[in-house]
């Protein structure tokens, strides 16, 4: 008899208000590192209605122009309308960053962590990006949610939105798309049926083609919920960069660590541990050692090497478990260093990570395979 279960993950798009807060706390930290590849970060920012601030903290040489860099991203972002209550150019800004506390720049001045914490990695084979496909299609879904408004094809759409998907399982294999529900800001002209038609045939029905999945039956796919919906943003809904950590991660389907991700430099763990246990989670399902793995690695802030180091092949590795170990102990070295170094995290790539995830995007160091 077999086993089947359901699984849900979300996703939203780059102007949703938590989006916001990531893109701009990471292109602050790019804009950084591109001047100072030693720069040590982590910056918090905070979108209101009408309003965006800055917080935390940074040690660099570099010149910033902090405000222009959030306005210049708010704008790329879609935000150009002073009516949404919230805009590039009519928005009030504010900047309460400061410099990095000395006891913690101690410690990661030599190459210790730059906090304590713990860190989750993971990859199946259930895609080609060897992530879940829940969280695969949800990304994909708020991808072209933001394609389309991008290119002119749905003229109607404006910089907000979610995705969700729901996947039946059989036996622990993805099998079928069971609901789809979606969520978009839109102008006043479209009504509540164009909006429904044109996004499941120019957004839910190509992202299930690219996977080879069929679409779900009529009464399984939601369209905006509550029927309308024409404020996207900040106005409607404040933003806080780090929110969205299991949109970022796994979508649910694997453990989140302690800490997200956005405006940190890699001397955080939150981040580059992150990245280091899905490397080699990736790595040992890419080289068919397991087909579903999780990686844990735990820290302590000044300390240089992982105080916890384990590899969890769910039940699925075809080698033993010290050959697992001694994989990851040659693919990557897991202190600080090791990992900043082996991935060479000290440049300015952090900005493409802010929407859509932190994995199974094929140019990021972390998601090379061997």
């Amino acid at each position: 008899m077999s086993k089947v279960t359901l699984f849900t993950s979300e996703s939203v798009c780059a102007g949703h208000p938590d989006k916001i807060c990531d893109a701009i706390s990471d292109a602050i930290l790019d804009a950084a590192l591109a001047q100072d590849p030693n720069t040590r970060a982590g910056i918090e920012s905070v979108a209101g209605a009408n309003q965006i601030s800055l917080f935390g903290e940074i040690k660099s040489t570099a010149k910033l122009d902090y405000e222009q860099i959030a306005r210049d991203t708010i704008k790329r972002l879609g935000y150009t309308n002073p009516e949404w209550g919230f805009s590039a150019k009519e928005s009030t800004f504010s900047n309460f960053i400061h410099q990095q506390s000395p006891e913690i720049a101690i410690g990661v001045d030599a190459d210790g962590a730059g906090d304590q914490g713990m860190m989750f990695g993971y990859a199946c084979n259930d895609t080609p990006e060897l992530m879940p496909l829940p969280i695969t299609l949800a990304h994909s879904l708020a991808r072209r949610i933001d394609e389309a408004r991008e290119s002119g094809e749905l003229a109607w759409l404006r910089p907000d939105g979610k995705a969700q998907v729901t996947v039946r399982y059989e036996n622990d294999k993805p099998v079928a798309v069971e609901k789809v529900v979606i969520a978009v800001a839109h102008d006043e002209a479209a009504t509540a049926e164009d909006v429904h038609t044109q996004v499941i045939a120019s957004i839910i029905t190509p992202v299930l083609d690219t996977y080879k999945l069929s679409l779900p039956s009529e009464e399984n796919i939601t369209v905006n919920g509550t029927g309308l919906w024409h404020i996207p943003g900040p106005e409607s809904d404040a933003g806080l960069t780090g929110r969205k950590i299991v949109v970022d991660g796994y979508g649910g389907y694997a453990r989140v660590g302690g800490g997200a991700f956005s405006g940190k430099d890699p001397s955080k763990v939150d981040r580059s541990g992150a990245y280091a246990a899905r490397y080699i989670a990736k790595n040992i399902v890419a080289a068919g050692l397991a087909t579903h793995c999780e990686v844990a690695l735990a820290y302590v802030i000044g300390q240089p090497n992982p105080l916890m180091q384990t590899i969890d092949a769910q039940g699925t590795a075809t080698v033993e478990q010290s050959q697992l170990d001694r994989f990851a102990q040659k693919l990557i070295d897991t202190s600080v260093k090791g990992i900043t170094t082996t991935l060479d995290l000290h440049r300015p790539i952090y900005s493409q990570t802010s929407a859509y995830g932190h994995f199974g995007k094929d140019n990021l160091p972390w998601e090379a395979t061997a």
